[in-house]
């Protein structure tokens, strides 16, 4: 299969690592991966915070870059990216584009999915022949269990690695306070609801807090870093890219 990947601009700017193991795991799943060099924002950031009109061109963009014919199916690490691409991206369209572009959207939208979609109901696999010997919690982002509903797809995945200890985040379903400009408007409920998934993350005992979003990783990871927690944050992609021969993410979790 001939997979398009959309780094996403949280994955592009600071978190590239997960990008590059999303590309590792599916190459080493014998698939193809298409890495549309045009691509940019999806234009998420911009309907959440109610410019609807803005974000056209974005919206246009991607569907023609991942509208190639050839790529059967599109791969975003990021729930939220991919809650935007399946549902914000019609309503744009709709509103304030053109009959091609509805038609665009509504093409590329089909076979759009977000990592453990892709691998659990497309590529139907569980086990990935992953490796990680170290206790980790899984955090389900908001877009992701809400939105996008892929219940225990990451759970399923991560059970399947070999040497991991897997141990339930209390009151997981919780939103980590982040959501984009809410952290920043609403500082105050943000960092009571960021104390509250902090504490259960300590609960659990893990090395590793895991999650399909590299936000609500960054929400996350930069609450542990100031109460110098040794529980550090990875994404889904990068402990499934991780192998006995392929260390690069046992090695960041050890920090």
């Amino acid at each position: 299969m001939r997979i398009g990947l959309f780094a996403t601009c949280l994955g592009d700017t600071l978190f590239p690592d997960a990008v590059k193991a999303t590309a590792v795991l599916l190459t080493r799943l014998g698939h193809q991966v298409a890495f549309p060099p045009g691509q940019t924002c999806c234009g998420q950031m911009h309907v959440n915070t109610g410019y609807q009109r803005e974000p056209v061109p974005l919206v246009r963009n991607f569907a023609e870059q991942f509208g190639d014919p050839s790529i059967d199916a599109v791969v975003l690490p990021s729930g939220s990216c991919a809650g935007s691409v399946r549902h914000q991206h019609g309503i744009v369209a709709e509103r304030y584009g053109d009959a091609g572009l509805v038609d665009g959207v509504a093409k590329v939208r089909a076979k759009t999915y977000e990592l453990s979609e892709l691998l659990v109901d497309v590529l139907e696999v569980t086990d990935v022949g992953a490796y990680f010997p170290h206790r980790v919690t899984y955090h389900p982002t908001c877009h992701s269990l809400r939105m996008l509903r892929v219940g225990e797809k990451p759970l399923r995945l991560l059970r399947a690695v070999e040497g991991i200890d897997l141990v339930e985040l209390p009151e997981a379903d919780a939103c980590c306070g982040f959501g984009g400009t809410f952290a920043l408007k609403n500082a105050e409920t943000s960092s009571a609801m960021l104390a509250d998934k902090m504490r259960h993350v300590a609960e659990t005992g893990a090395a590793v807090c895991t999650a399909g979003d590299s936000s609500c990783l960054m929400h996350i990871g930069g609450g542990l870093s100031r109460i110098a927690s040794d529980t550090r944050t990875l994404h889904l992609a990068q402990i499934l890219a991780a192998t006995r021969t392929s260390p690069y993410a046992l090695a960041e979790a050890a920090r």
